[in-house]
Formats: structure tokens, C-alpha cells, sequence
């Protein structure tokens, strides 16, 4: 069966805005819930995301810290797929499906204290599509620049519909001078269409600097006008959940302090990948679990 492709891009020679075809929140309006306040439910829908303060213990995050330095170290996992470099250095830049490496990862992608928000806002059972921890090192950590994870999700990888929420644990202070997240708020109703045709194996390239997916600088300048940024300082032990279509980046480091975050991101049941929208082959299941 042929599945419309309600969100195209990379077709065309111009960028595109569509209007969200999906919910935000598919919680029925008012349904109960002791995951999240009804404020924060509505914030969400209404700004793409949530930022919670002080969700996790310092001694949580200091022995995640130390999980994070254990697979980094280790010289037999360093050559994997899996562990991305920073573009031009040998430092770990992602570690992608740690959750398969440590047994702390994946007890973490069941805690109640980030899932069953999740399950309340998209209002089914999820599953992991992809997990990955982001090292931003001092003085060397390159930028992530401004995308939507939904638009490579859906034409790389085959996600069909928004239905998806990604969920970032900060390990270490995130500040505006150490490369901390960066959205707009309100972008996530509407997606802009990316230009240029992906090549084969886009991923090998994309996970240390990305290319092809990326929003044009004009839409960009527009949904600025239309959204501003929100810089999402917050101390170890936050959480972010963003929408799956929320335009979102961040900068270099070149602060003394290193940023650290643990990457999950959830997607409902009913929306399991189906072949990429792009035309290309799927990425490996490391990248978009299957």
C-alpha cells in the first residue's frame, strides 16, 4: 500500500511551508493526568516544547557522566558506527544507541519521570527510534545547525506522520556560551521543506556536520520573524521535551565548559517507519531503530 507523503521535501529548487497536518498534544483536551501540570500541557502545545528544571539528582547525573566517559574510553567500542568524532578531531562527538552499550541508558529509557509524559502527550505506547548522547567538548565542539528533526526523520528514515517527542537530559550546565539548545517557539506548526536531493549514505557524512536537510537561510529569516529563539539554559538534571517538528539548533563551543546531553527520542507505536520518503535506502538501525 502506497502511503501519501503528506510532507514532502528535497523535491524541489524552492522551500515550502505546509501546515501541520497532525496534533501537538493527542491527549484529549482535559484528560487527567499527574505526569504534567495542565500549564505545562498547554506550553507545549503551544510553544513546540517544555523545559523542566531539576528533574534528575546530581548523583544521578554524575553517574551517568561517568557511564558516558566509561564507553567513551573504551578502545574496542571507540571504532563502532555508533561513536561519532567531532568533524576534525578524534573526540567523541555522539555516541548513537547507547542504550545498547549500558544497561543504565536503557533502564532510563523506561523511568517514569520522562515516559509517561511522553505516552500523556502522544496518547499511545512509544518506542525508542533513536537514542544518542551529544558531547559538545570546551573549546572544540562544533555547532548543530537549525533543522527539524521530523524532516530527516520522515525523508530518510520513513516516519510517517508527527508523532514523535524527543527528550534531552542535560549531564552538565547548559549555558548560552557552551553551545546549550536553542528553538523557536511556535515553529513546530509548520514545515518548511528542505532543498537539494539526498545522496546514498547521507548519514556517514550528516552525523558529524549535516548538509542536506537543512532549512534555507530565507525561511530561516522568516521563521525568526515569526518565532524568535528561546535559549534553553538549565542546570544538570533538566529535561526538554520538544515536538518532533520544532526547528531547533545550537552553536560551537568555545568555552572552557564542556555541554553533555542524553538524546531520546520516543515515537508512538502506530507510527513505525516505513520506507524513507526521500527514495534513498533506510539508515542503519542504529540511527532509526526499526
Amino acid at each position: 500500500m502506497v502511503i501519501e507523503d503528506l510532507y514532502p521535501s528535497r523535491t524541489d529548487s524552492t522551500a515550502r511551508w505546509i501546515d501541520r497536518h497532525d496534533p501537538v498534544v493527542y491527549a484529549k483536551k482535559g484528560a487527567p493526568t499527574t505526569a504534567l501540570t495542565q500549564q505545562q500541557i498547554e506550553s507545549f502545545e503551544k510553544k513546540g516544547f517544555l523545559i523542566i528544571k531539576n528533574v534528575f539528582s546530581a548523583e544521578e547525573i554524575e553517574d551517568y557522566n561517568e557511564e558516558f566517559q566509561r564507553l567513551a574510553d573504551d578502545p574496542i567500542l571507540g571504532v563502532k558506527e555508533e561513536f561519532i568524532q567531532e568533524p576534525e578531531s578524534r573526540i567523541v562527538r555522539s555516541i548513537f544507541a547507547a542504550h545498547t552499550f549500558s544497561r543504565k541508558y536503557q533502564a532510563l529509557t523506561e523511568d517514569p519521570r520522562i515516559r509517561k509524559k511522553v505516552e500523556y502527550l502522544l496518547d499511545e505506547e512509544v518506542y525508542i527510534h533513536q537514542a544518542r548522547i551529544n558531547a559538545k567538548p570546551g573549546f572544540s565542539g562544533k555547532e548543530f545547525y537549525w533543522h527539524s528533526d521530523f524532516e530527516t526523520w520522515h525523508v530518510e528514515d520513513g516516519m510517517p506522520r508527527m508523532r514523535a517527542i524527543s527528550c534531552l537530559i542535560t549531564m552538565t550546565e547548559n549555558k548560552s556560551y557552551n553551545g546549550s539548545l536553542m528553538l523557536m517557539p511556535g515553529s513546530h506548526k509548520k514545515y518548511v521543506s528542505c532543498i537539494g536531493k539526498t545522496p546514498e549514505n547521507h548519514y556517514k557524512n550528516s552525523l558529524r556536520r549535516q548538509k542536506y536537510g537543512v532549512p534555507d537561510e530565507e525561511s530561516l529569516e522568516a521563521l525568526y520573524e515569526e518565532c524568535g529563539i528561546e535559549v534553553a539554559e538549565c542546570p544538570p538534571g533538566s529535561v526538554i521535551l520538544f515536538d518532533c517538528n520544532t526547528m531547533h539548533g545550537s552553536s560551537s563551543n568555545i568555552s572552557p565548559m564542556p555541554r553533555r546531553n542524553i538524546f531520546f527520542v520516543f515515537n508512538a507505536k502506530s507510527n513505525r517507519l516505513e520506507a524513507p520518503f526521500g527514495g534513498t535506502s533506510p539508515r542503519p538501525d542504529f540511527i532509526a531503530h526499526r
